[in-house]
């Protein structure tokens, strides 16, 4: 996966980029929402202009709408999915932003909580690698946050090396090692 780090004024942001073709999983579901909004219109057209009666359309208005919301909430949020991580320095404060179109989760957490970012590795049921992933990591029981996943151990070592130097933190590669227990 691409990350960016950027620098804007004293903040530092790590974001999550998704490749533009993920972002045709989305295109299923926003037209199946646009077909049942395109019959919506129609209904209401009839509606507005009297050669329908509004008595008997509401009901079928509402699966209509019932229909395209729920087709197409999903496909906007997988058009719009946003995952970024804003650090604070003045503030020491790190921001988890999950962010679906206009709708913005916000995670607030303290910067000293974490000591080191952790490259570790994710394997399928036969023991092959499938992707090695970066996080911020403190000690136990500090939770991590999931900064990105890399196919090559190499891309994924490179972006903890600069992420650690951005963030004045070191680096572990877990690779290979067993988790521990919790």
């Amino acid at each position: 996966m691409t990350v960016a780090i950027t620098h804007d004024d004293q903040r530092l942001r790590v974001e999550w980029l998704k490749e533009w073709y993920f972002r045709l999983f989305a295109l299923p579901f926003l037209a199946g929402s646009s077909y049942f909004l395109y019959y919506i219109g129609i209904v209401l057209k009839g509606d507005l202009t009297g050669t329908r009666y509004w008595s008997e359309d509401w009901a079928g208005l509402l699966i209509l709408a019932g229909f395209a919301l729920l087709i197409g909430v999903p496909g906007l949020i997988l058009a719009t999915f946003r995952y970024f991580i804003d650090v604070d320095p003045t503030s020491a404060r790190l921001f988890v932003i999950k962010q679906f179109g206009p709708l913005r989760f916000r995670n607030e957490r303290p910067l000293g909580e974490f000591k080191f970012i952790s490259v570790t590795d994710h394997s399928d049921s036969d023991g092959n690698y499938t992707a090695y992933h970066v996080a911020l990591c403190g000690g136990r029981g500090t939770k991590p946050v999931m900064v990105s996943s890399f196919d090559t151990r190499a891309e994924a070592k490179t972006f903890a090396r600069k992420l650690g130097s951005e963030l004045k933190l070191g680096d572990r590669d877990y690779v290979g090692t067993e988790p521990d227990a919790h």
